[in-house]
């Protein structure tokens, strides 16, 4: 592992960069700049609302001074998600007021701005938290990906979840198999595959 890493709190200074780094995994861990229109607009959903709204559940990866990769996430998915219709998505709806799609993905985050939704409503009676990481392409498989998991789930286990999710895309081989040799357990639903996990011991997985 790089010795000139480490990982530390997210802040609002931050915000930029959960938007870049986003934007740049969006397409099953890899660039997606040529599928936006507006290059926030992966980071409106994906990102940057749990730093607003999550803060003590945001860490970021720094490298050479420069961020490289963030996760994020949140102890209650269901109450996250009120929150955000509450104090979010009005303001994301103001910003991409009579944006038009003209690019392949554009459609498709225009619509979820306007009718949110959790990826994953099956999981989140069972598995209450949930959580999103991105690291940058070149940057991926070095090892911080595992010890930036470990702060995630170390700080929800701390608040006192007990299970946590996270959905991926399904073109995502590389994020499926690193997952699983976490310890998670791989579900599927519907199209949509996603993994779980105990956190609180019960299960011997941690």
């Amino acid at each position: 592992m790089d010795s000139n890493c480490f990982i530390r709190p997210a802040t609002d200074a931050d915000s930029e960069a959960l938007f870049e780094i986003c934007l740049k995994t969006a397409d099953g861990g890899k660039d997606a700049s040529a599928l936006y229109s507006d290059p926030h607009l992966p980071g409106y959903i994906w990102s940057v609302p749990y730093l607003k709204f999550a803060k003590d559940f945001a860490f970021v990866l720094v490298q050479d001074g420069h961020t490289v990769g963030y996760v994020v996430g949140v102890p209650d998915t269901g109450r996250f998600d009120r929150d955000l219709e509450t104090n979010w998505w009005p303001l994301v709806r103001q910003q991409i007021a009579g944006l038009a799609p003209a690019r392949p993905r554009d459609a498709d985050v225009i619509e979820r701005i306007h009718n949110p939704r959790s990826g994953t409503p099956w999981l989140q009676d069972e598995y209450p938290a949930h959580l999103h990481i991105n690291i940058l392409p070149g940057r991926q498989a070095s090892g911080w990906g595992r010890r930036m998991i470990n702060a995630e789930l170390e700080a929800l286990r701390q608040h006192g979840v007990k299970a946590v999710h996270l959905g991926v895309d399904p073109k995502n081989e590389a994020a499926r198999g690193f997952y699983r040799h976490l310890g998670f357990s791989e579900l599927e639903q519907d199209d949509a595959v996603a993994f779980a996990m105990r956190i609180d011991g019960r299960s011997g997985q941690s």
